[in-house]
């Protein structure tokens, strides 16, 4: 079908792709809620389980069908997608419920609402369907993908739920838990009072025949098995940093151990503002800016380094410095941005990580670019923040600040724009702004 043919509620395509991207988009801007995108794989109308919901909180599937892949934004607004290897769905998945949510607001105030379904292998469009008639709503089930006769097909639905994620899930079959549980003070002990003691006269025992056994009493039945606890259930809560609440405990939140990825995404804007508009002139080439995802780190024997993609220093996951680069997205194009992933099975070994971001080329400052960090640990809410407006002719910027307490893992918002000093690199500035106290040679790509 044409990219620009939407499809009616209620109407069905075929799915002829053997994985598919499914692409939940609109248009932000200010008042605009956050949306995120969600899937629930269904057996006769259910999920079988919590882990057939795949969302921000629980981003792959066990099987490796369903991936939540996380937002982009571009020219046409944000994005975020879920990927669907239509070949790896266990058989007994009758459905797949493309689901949105949002966050801060109602789907009345979200504009340009749509979905998309993509052959992941060619990029071409097989569906689209644009919500027109949202109000008061806070979830919305957009599509569903569904076998019909050994084949694949896409369903427009449409349907609004005023109750949020949590209620639709709910429907589904999935156990929500959005808020913790209320602390109660523990009950006082009740006092001990000691047992009366009770005289009863000695009653012989009577002869037995010599060499008989004394009769013993029968074995008390073994105690009954504990029964297995119960899965915990989702949690739907994300964290937002902020300038007023800026520092968030990775141990109250869950991510205490496994993957934490740090992703950065950026777009550049079309209107020139602030710092930039005053030098009459763009501060970015849209075509060739390099934004460089970086982090310090010191681990608790004193070691110091630097992970970057100049000089190829990756670093390493399951050695020192347990953080590693996955690649270096040198247009900002990359659907997923840049990503550092640190091991928090080594957290121990960590004292503090100060992750940054520098401009390698296609821009004198950060200023006209619109910027988002996401730190998701596998085992914890996102947390995500914005860097806000530059305002400096900055060329680094300090995204955040992680610290080892001894008995957890702090997060710290940074968004410091620094600028550095003439023939000062901006590693080294960071250095200086941190006391890294490291000695710095040049680096190429």
């Amino acid at each position: 079908m044409g990219a620009s043919m939407s499809m009616l509620k209620g109407a069905n395509l075929p799915v002829q792709a053997q994985a598919v991207r499914v692409e939940l988009g609109w248009r932000s801007g200010p008042g605009v809620p956050d949306v995120d995108a969600s899937a629930l794989l269904l057996v006769s109308g259910k999920v079988r389980s919590d882990a057939d919901f795949v969302f921000y909180n629980q981003p792959a599937h066990a099987s490796g069908a369903v991936r939540h892949e996380g937002k982009n934004t571009g020219p046409d607004g944000v994005t975020d997608t879920l990927a669907v290897d239509l070949a790896r769905v266990e058989p007994a998945v009758e459905r797949i419920v493309v689901a949105a949510s949002a966050d801060g607001g109602s789907f009345g105030r979200v504009p340009g609402l749509r979905v998309r379904v993509l052959d992941a292998a060619s990029g071409t469009e097989i569906a689209r369907y644009e919500s027109q008639d949202a109000t008061v709503e806070t979830a919305f089930l957009l599509g569903e993908l569904y076998r019909r006769q050994g084949s694949w097909k896409f369903r427009a639905v449409g349907q609004g739920y005023g109750s949020g994620l949590a209620g639709l899930a709910t429907d589904f079959g999935i156990s929500v838990d959005d808020e913790p549980a209320p602390r109660t003070a523990p009950a006082a002990p009740a006092p001990v009072r000691p047992a009366p003691v009770r005289s009863e006269p000695v009653r012989p025992e009577p002869a037995r025949p010599a060499g008989s056994a004394r009769p013993t009493a029968p074995a008390p039945p073994p105690p009954p098995a504990a029964p297995a606890p119960a899965p915990a259930p989702v949690r739907l809560s994300k964290v937002t940093l902020t300038k007023d609440a800026p520092s968030v405990s990775l141990a109250k939140q869950g991510g205490t151990s496994g993957a934490m990825r740090v992703n950065l995404n950026w777009q550049t804007r079309k209107q020139f503002r602030g710092w930039g508009a005053k030098l009459g002139r763009a501060v970015a080439n849209h075509s060739d800016l390099d934004l460089d995802l970086c982090a310090l780190y010191e681990l608790t024997d004193g070691r110091k380094g630097v992970v970057q993609a100049l000089g190829n220093a990756f670093g390493a996951l399951n050695q020192p410095p347990y953080i590693h680069l996955d690649g270096d997205d040198r247009t900002g194009a990359v659907s997923s941005g840049e990503n550092l992933t640190i091991n928090l099975d080594h957290k121990d070994r960590l004292r503090r990580i100060v992750i940054f971001v520098t401009i390698y080329e296609g821009a004198r400052s950060f200023a006209d670019l619109d910027a988002t960090v996401t730190l998701q640990p596998q085992h914890g809410a996102p947390i995500d923040f914005a860097l806000g407006e530059c305002t400096v002719p900055s060329t680094v910027c300090s995204l955040a600040l992680i610290t080892n307490t001894g008995s957890d893992l702090v997060v710290q918002r940074e968004a410091r724009f620094l600028v550095p000093d003439r023939g000062v690199s901006p590693q080294r500035t960071i250095d200086y702004a941190y006391g890294w106290g490291m000695n710095w040679t040049p680096g190429r790509k």
